[in-house]
């Protein structure tokens, strides 16, 4: 066979598995992200039905993220038993009736219980969807089918906030409030997506009736190829990668993550309360349109800072200059009570967390060398402490101070020790080790 014809199956073959996959495995996310953050929508009505403080909302908010750390693990080990396509299945299903279960609570007390079972349900949903890709993408095409899977998160922000403060507005069906019909019709996509996922998604390419014999055999060749090449990797590095968790490198790196998280994730959940606090009279819906600039400007700016620094090869500016830019972004919010100036700080407070992500993981891999197979799990799984850390940590001061903008000059404060922590890295990456 020519390396033409070579080539020409593999552009066909990859299209083809593009279009069937990554548009559904994107729909899928929108929808986790969507579950997981439209509690902030609600928050609008719902802490004054339920009698919901400040402080307990965003315990309420953040709980979310302590059971995922918890369950994530377990779930991974269940998801490579029972496979990707049951297991991510199962997770759809399950968190979908825990959402719609959530548009019936009465108190606080239930509230709790269910942010963090959505949080268990959830567990290992990403990894899961990482690992199917890699049963369809060889090695040179993953980067790219990733990465279009993961706008979703900008995306899912960008249709939620209009969808989520619409159906509280108009939908109040059978005497039941807005917020709670919100939770119930976004609760059941999930379920019926579940279903969906059981019969769409197919395990292995060897099963694909949609794609050619010829297609098959190139593609199920090329995945070998980097299964023989992967295992070789794994038996060198395995030492190496068990000592991850000792190494004061993913410890130092799950920090950075981490306090980034703090800022980032708060400021998802709390700003719709953030809008409502700058702008009293601004209805539901317009809260809803006004929280999808920032987000429709961050998932641009993502866009073309991880091409550039792809581009460039340089890691460790493109993660700092974007941490610096989100810390000043939500420290001049905090001292900035014009609606508008602070509206227009909010949205350079995200560009600049958005645009962090790509180039820090990318960072990631590199500073860790071969530990980075454990480290960067560790990472991911420390960092999403951060989700419980600033949306309770926002609530807290908030009811304390009787500020939200206090509130926010925290997440400031936080997001700018990632930023100095990644220049520290720059500074002494000529070193072995990092100091205390």
């Amino acid at each position: 066979m020519s390396q033409i014809t070579t080539d020409a199956i593999e552009q066909r073959t990859i299209r083809k598995i593009t279009l069937r996959l990554i548009p559904f495995l994107f729909l899928l996310y929108i929808i986790a992200y969507l579950d997981r953050v439209n509690i902030g929508y609600a928050a609008l009505e719902m802490n004054q039905d339920l009698g919901i403080t400040s402080e307990v909302f965003g315990a309420v908010a953040g709980i979310f993220f302590l059971g995922y750390f918890l369950f994530e693990v377990p779930s991974n080990i269940l998801l490579n038993r029972l496979g990707a396509r049951v297991w991510i299945a199962r997770i759809l299903v399950s968190w979908g009736i825990v959402v719609v279960m959530t548009g019936f609570v009465q108190s606080a007390g239930y509230l709790y219980v269910l942010r963090f079972l959505l949080g268990v349900a959830e567990a290992g949903f990403f990894p899961g969807i990482v690992l199917y890709i890699t049963f369809w993408f060889p090695a040179r095409a993953r980067g790219r089918a990733i990465a279009l899977f993961m706008t979703a998160i900008a995306a899912s922000q960008i249709i939620g906030a209009p969808v989520s403060t619409w159906l509280m507005t108009n939908i109040h069906w059978f005497g039941l409030e807005g917020w709670r019909w919100m939770f119930i019709l976004e609760g059941l996509p999930a379920v019926l997506l579940g279903i969906v996922t059981y019969f769409y998604l197919i395990d292995r390419p060897e099963k694909a009736k949609w794609l050619t014999a010829e297609e098959k055999d190139w593609l199920v060749q090329e995945l070998q190829k980097d299964r023989k090449t992967n295992s070789q990797a794994h038996t060198h590095s395995t030492k190496e990668n068990l000592q991850a968790l000792k190494n004061p490198k993913v410890w130092y790196l799950a920090i950075i993550y981490s306090t980034l998280g703090i800022g980032q994730l708060a400021i998802a959940f709390w700003l719709p309360t953030i809008l409502k606090d700058l702008a009293s009279a601004l209805s539901n819906i317009q809260i809803g349109l006004i929280s999808m600039l920032p987000n429709i400007a961050a998932a641009v700016a993502m866009v073309f800072w991880a091409r550039r620094s792809d581009r460039t090869g340089e890691r460790y500016m493109h993660a700092a200059i974007p941490a610096l830019i989100g810390a000043f972004g939500l420290l001049m919010m905090g001292f900035m009570p014009n609606p508008v100036l602070s509206m227009v700080m909010l949205t350079i407070a995200m560009v600049g967390m958005y645009c962090f992500f790509g180039p820090f993981w990318a960072l990631s891999s590199v500073y860790l060398g071969e530990a980075a197979v454990i480290g960067i799990a560790v990472i991911n799984s420390i960092g999403n402490l951060g989700g419980f850390l600033g949306p309770y940590g926002m609530g807290m001061i908030t009811e304390r101070t009787g500020s939200v903008q206090i509130g926010i000059i925290f997440l400031g404060a936080s997001v700018l020790v990632s930023a100095i922590m990644v220049l520290m890295i720059r500074m002494k990456k000529t070193n072995t080790h990092i100091e205390a």
